[in-house]
């Protein structure tokens, strides 16, 4: 895996919480284990340019959201509960960018909303990482690009629902470049 090639380049690393990364999570990605390493080491790399990006769990947002809780209620939880812990590996990365106010918390699988365009900027050059793949990765991904962001997905630090489906999203953003290219 390559390090940042730009100086302005981003990292961010969407969702390394304990709902997905336990095996045992209902959401739970069999592809964690593999990818969390990659992903330490590429927030080394990038150092004060990382963005931690959370999901919780909103019951109020309504529409489609509403049948989406009847059908994971156990989702449901505070966002104090241990299930929307990021994932221990990331502790120090997390602590650093919490400090620096680098943490964007979202009831939405995409996260390129004001709260993350307020640290990378409008249209910023970013990378990437994290979990699901095939969810909150991609639905990062596409309006990022639409917007104008350049986007680079880290390949083998994403983890998706099943290696299938994690192919399958990587074959759709690639379909997106060159506004987002699929790196390694």
């Amino acid at each position: 895996m390559s390090t940042p090639e730009p100086a302005d380049d981003w990292l961010v690393v969407v969702d390394p919480q304990r709902i997905f990364a336990d095996p045992d999570s209902a959401w739970g990605s069999p592809m964690w284990p593999a990818v969390v390493g990659r992903i330490v080491r590429l927030a080394a790399a990038y150092g004060d340019r990382v963005v931690i990006t959370r999901f919780v769990a909103d019951p109020q947002m309504g529409g489609s959201w509403g049948p989406y809780y009847q059908e994971w209620p156990f989702a449901l939880v505070p966002d104090e509960n241990p299930l929307y812990a990021v994932v221990r590996e990331l502790g120090d990365v997390a602590a650093r960018a919490a400090r620096d106010g680098r943490i964007v918390t979202l009831p939405t699988f995409g996260k390129w909303h004001a709260d993350l365009r307020e640290i990378v900027g409008d249209q910023p050059r970013m990378t990437l990482a994290g979990v699901s793949t095939d969810c909150c990765v991609l639905a990062t991904a596409l309006p990022a690009a639409d917007a104008g962001a350049t986007v680079r997905i880290a390949a083998s630090a994403c983890a998706g629902s099943t290696l299938e489906n994690h192919q399958r999203a990587l074959d759709a953003m690639a379909l997106f470049g060159p506004q987002i290219v699929i790196a390694d």
